[in-house]
């Protein structure tokens, strides 16, 4: 089952996609929560329903005519892990970690399956990595690696993007990776159960058609399985939680010289057995808040002038 969040007629709402459709839950099952972490949350009875929904042939709408939008729009966490893929090690000069290397990008970077990325004013140093995400389907704390299956809803893919030079201003690399628009999902959750291994799925990403990277889930240095069970080891994990698993080699940082996004670039990073999501890179806009600086600036100094 591909479970997706999306918005039509002016509303957002959660669906199933089958084939080329999406099938409304709000109109097909009206029960059922409209929010993806609630749906989880909900737990098995709820996605039964949704299972059930989606063997009908009503309401349904073309995919043509809806927005896809990240699955999890705000999800209660989202986690990553640095340096879990030989290669990429490798290519960055490190050793090898002996413990995984988590760290946090904040939830408000999370953005859609087709939104664009925003390239910071602050920075040239803009970069891609993608990577398979897991999602948490259920409240839980001290999973052990052998029953970490039976909290994972299911599997997306995701582009940890990272502002290089901010993300070494800090060991804990939170500030360049969390920027606004620097987390697009998507382009749906994939339920286990129609996905099959997580651990043996092709990954590539592409930056204008150019194939930058290629690699299998299966050279993970460590597993979704076992990130489950470290981090809930410490704590809590939530329903939607977000957690993204690592970038195999390949990132523009690590190109001599090095090839960093700007505008007008397109990112696709592909996954085996979920889809895809691809990105248009633009240059970080203008807002309202700029625009008032701007203007108060140029009061000030017309200020004097006026009292001469």
């Amino acid at each position: 089952m591909k479970l997706a969040t999306f918005s039509a007629g002016g509303d957002t709402r959660i669906g199933v996609v089958v084939d080329a459709e999406i099938v409304d839950l709000a109109a097909a099952v009206p029960e059922l929560p409209r929010e993806m972490c609630a749906l989880l949350a909900a737990g098995g009875g709820a996605l039964e329903a949704a299972r059930r929904a989606a063997e009908s042939d009503r309401h349904r709408l073309p995919l043509s005519d809806v927005t896809l939008e990240a699955p999890v729009p705000r999800p209660p966490e989202f986690l990553a892990i640095g340096l879990n893929y030989a290669d990429h090690i490798a290519e960055s000069g490190r050793p090898q970690p002996g413990f995984p290397v988590f760290f946090n990008k904040q939830s408000s970077c999370v953005t859609g399956p087709r939104s664009p990325i925003q390239r910071p004013r602050v920075s040239e140093a803009l970069d891609y990595e993608g990577e398979l995400g897991f999602v948490i389907g259920r409240r839980c704390r001290h999973v052990p690696r052998e029953r970490a299956h039976e909290v994972i809803a299911g599997y997306l893919v995701v582009n940890d993007v990272s502002v290089r030079d901010w993300q070494w201003k800090a060991p804990t690399m939170t500030l360049g990776k969390s920027f606004d628009t620097h987390g697009p999902i998507g382009p749906w959750i994939v339920t286990p159960d129609e996905l099959g291994d997580p651990h043996a799925l092709e990954l590539r990403t592409f930056v204008n058609g150019e194939l930058r990277q290629h690699s299998n889930t299966k050279h993970l240095v460590y597993d979704c399985f076992t990130q489950v069970e470290t981090l809930s080891t410490v704590f809590t994990l939530l329903p939607g939680t977000v957690v993204s698993t690592g970038t195999p080699g390949g990132v523009g940082a690590a190109m001599k010289p090095p090839r960093f996004l700007v505008a007008g670039d397109v990112v696709r990073v592909a996954i085996d057995g979920i889809g895809e999501i691809e990105n248009p890179v633009v240059d970080e806009p203008e807002t309202a808040s700029d625009r008032s600086a701007r203007h108060g600036a140029g009061a000030a100094r017309a200020a004097p002038a006026r009292e001469r």
